[in-house]
């Protein structure tokens, strides 16, 4: 049985950071060959071997993070190394604009202490929420990952209809990949492993039987990203300090 891997990179980081602490060391280093090894249920997918896998990310080039983005190179240059198999689809890391309700630490909606009360340099605007309370919106500017999402479905649903592998495992909470995943398990068996903290999407869920079979899912914890990490060095490269 061949075996396609396609992961939203963004994605598995998050879900990591997540799961293991940001400033934890030992779960960046990802060895994605052994840990799709470690979660493939063998009692369905007897004699299964992976054949490729798709890593869809985006290089994080953003002014004032340049370590960042030499310790991503750097890993996906190991991953590359490692394992012939990889292959790496690049979407996009841009800026953008966004509005929205002011929020505290837990989320919650932060009440307006009254249009006197707010400082001149912050840039927020009374509006009225949901429960008749008066709320406060302003804008910020951030960093959004473009495209990882559409690469998965499309190399998974390419190489499914174009028989270049007879099943397939996705790693990704990504609710909007709910579609493409449906479809894939009406022709081939499918895994779907959530790398997130939170639950797996009821949108990517579905049955073991659906289409022709043989489905299963997992959920990625903290003791599976620490026992499958590549080796400290890889060829000339070497892991980044605090990963």
């Amino acid at each position: 049985m061949r075996v396609g891997v396609y992961v939203d990179a963004f994605n598995v980081y998050y879900g990591g950071r997540a799961l293991c602490g940001r400033g934890t060391p030992g779960w960046r280093w990802l060895d994605l060959t052994g840990l799709t090894v470690s979660l493939i249920d063998q009692r369905l997918w007897s004699n299964s071997r992976l054949v490729k896998i798709v890593y869809c990310t985006a290089l994080r080039d953003r002014e004032g993070n340049v370590s960042s983005l030499t310790d991503q190179k750097t890993y996906i240059a190991a991953l590359r190394q490692h394992s012939s198999i990889v292959e790496v689809v690049s979407g996009i890391y841009a800026p953008r604009t966004k509005s929205g309700v002011l929020v505290d630490r837990n989320e919650r909606r932060v009440p307006s202490p009254g249009s006197t009360e707010l400082p001149r340099w912050l840039p927020a605007i009374e509006v009225l929420g949901p429960d008749g309370r008066t709320e406060l919106r302003t804008s910020i500017t951030t960093f959004e990952e473009k495209g990882s999402d559409v690469n998965v479905a499309s190399h998974l649903l390419i190489d499914v209809l174009t028989d270049q592998v007879d099943a397939a495992v996705v790693l990704s909470n990504d609710s909007d990949l709910a579609f493409p995943l449906e479809q894939a398990r009406l022709r081939a068996p499918l895994g779907t492993v959530n790398p997130r903290k939170n639950p797996t999407a009821m949108t990517l869920r579905g049955r073991n039987d659906d289409g022709v079979g043989r489905h299963w899912w997992r959920r990625l914890k903290a003791s599976d990203l620490v026992a499958h990490q590549l080796p400290d060095r890889v060829g000339r490269l070497r892991k980044p300090e605090g990963w």
